[in-house]
């Protein structure tokens, strides 16, 4: 599997947008990002495409499957901000 199939297209849903901002310091959310990715992408490729592209450190992922595809909820370290990412996808 080829690095640009991995990552299909950035989720716009309400709840996507929800956890995309910098949480406070004892706060569990935020600044995640979703994914639609292949849905034979391992994790471990989803995190090194997407660290790659975007420039980042990924902290966790989390992967379900749902009628519309693969989706990849993908937690960055506090030192990179996930709307950073989202302007460069244009989610914003």
């Amino acid at each position: 599997m080829n690095a640009s199939s991995i990552l299909i297209r950035p989720v716009f849903s309400e709840k996507a947008m929800s956890v995309i901002g910098v949480p406070a310091k004892d706060s569990k959310s935020g600044n995640k990002i979703e994914f639609i990715v292949h849905r034979n992408a391992s994790k471990l490729e989803i995190k090194t495409v997407f660290e790659e592209r975007f420039e980042v450190k990924i902290k966790n992922i989390r992967t379900k499957i749902q009628k519309d595809g693969k989706h990849a909820i993908i937690k960055l370290t506090d030192d990179y901000s996930a709307e950073d990412v989202g302007m460069k996808v244009g989610i914003f």
